[in-house]
C-alpha cells in the first residue's frame, strides 16, 4: 500500500517524496518480528499518523526512518538528512536553560554560537516560549518541556519530522493546545510529518492521512485520507463528520488487532 497526498495540504503530483518504505520487515536478534511487508510513502506537505496496538512496531518504523535501526528486509529510503525527532519524553538536559537546550542540536552540528543563538531564538518564538529562555526544565510544565523539545528539533529546519507519541503523557487540555500548535507549525513549514499515537481522535485531528497497523508483526491494514482542510478549525473535533471518521478508524483498529 502506497500512501499518496491528500487534498488538505499543498502536497500533490510532483511533491518531493521524503520517506519511502517498500516491503519493509524488521526481525530482531531475539527472533521477534516487529514489522512485515510495510509499504509507506510520505511526501512533503503530508502529515501521516500511525495508530496501532502496543507492540505492533510503530516506534520501530520511526527508528528505521531516523537511521537508528536498519530494516532486515525490504527497502527503506529517506531522501533528506534534515530530520527532526521528538520523543515520548522531552529528553531535556536538566542543568541547561530553555535557550541552551534548544541550542543543543545546532551545537552538536558545529554551528557558531551566534548562529545557534539566532536559530534558538527563532524556534523559541515559533513554539510560544519567548520569555522563558532562562528557565530550567524543572521550572516548566509538561507542555512547556515538550515545546522546548519541539523547538530544539526546529533549529535543524527539518524536512522530515518524526514524532513518537510526544503528547501521550500530557493532560487533555494541554494535549489539545499542543496539537493546535503543531498544526500551525505544519501549515507554516510544510514539512513531511510521521506521527505515532495511541489516540485515534488525535490522529484524525492532526493528519492528512491516518494509517492503521495490525498487531505484531505490524502490517498496514488500512489507510484513511482525512478530508478536513488546513488550517484546521479546532471546533472540527466536535462535528459529526469528525466523530464518524474517528469511529471508522477505531473500527479498523479493532479489526486489525484480531
Amino acid at each position: 500500500m502506497t500512501l499518496t497526498a491528500s487534498p488538505p495540504t499543498s502536497a500533490g503530483v510532483g511533491a518531493a517524496t521524503l520517506l519511502d518504505f517498500s516491503d519493509v520487515a524488521m526481525r530482531f536478534d531475539t527472533g521477534t518480528v516487529a514489522l512485515e511487508g510495510v509499504d509507506l510513502t510520505v511526501r512533503r506537505g503530508e502529515f501521516v499518523t500511525v495508530v496501532g496496538p502496543s507492540g505492533c512496531g510503530k516506534s520501530t518504523l520511526l527508528r528505521i526512518a531516523s537511521g537508528l535501526e536498519t530494516a532486515t528486509a525490504g527497502t527503506a529510503s529517506v531522501s533528506t538528512k534534515r530530520i527532526g525527532y521528538v520523543f515520548q519524553d522531552a529528553t531535556l538536559l536538566p542543568w541547561r536553560t530553555v535557550q541552551r537546550n534548544v541550542e543543543l542540536l545546532a551545537e552538536l552540528h558545529g554551528e557558531s554560537s551566534d548562529e545557534r543563538r539566532r536559530k534558538a531564538a527563532a524556534a523559541i518564538e515559533l513554539v510560544g516560549l519567548t520569555g522563558f529562555e532562562k528557565n530550567l526544565p524543572k521550572q516548566l510544565s509538561g507542555g512547556m518541556r515538550m515545546r522546548t523539545s519541539l523547538a530544539r528539533s526546529l533549529t535543524l529546519d527539518p524536512e522530515l519530522f518524526l514524532f513518537d507519541e510526544p503528547f501521550g503523557a500530557l493532560d487533555e487540555i494541554t494535549r489539545e493546545r499542543l496539537n493546535d500548535e503543531l498544526l500551525r507549525l505544519f501549515t507554516e513549514q510544510q514539512f513531511a510529518g510521521l506521527f505515532i499515537t495511541h489516540s485515534v481522535s488525535e490522529a484524525v485531528y492532526l493528519s492528512t492521512k491516518v494509517v492503521v497497523m495490525s498487531g505484531r508483526p505490524g502490517r498496514i491494514v488500512k489507510a484513511f485520507d482525512v478530508p478536513f482542510p488546513m488550517p484546521r478549525d479546532p471546533d472540527i473535533r466536535y462535528s459529526a463528520e469528525f466523530a464518524d471518521l474517528v469511529g471508522e478508524v477505531s473500527h479498523a483498529l479493532r479489526e486489525g488487532h484480531r
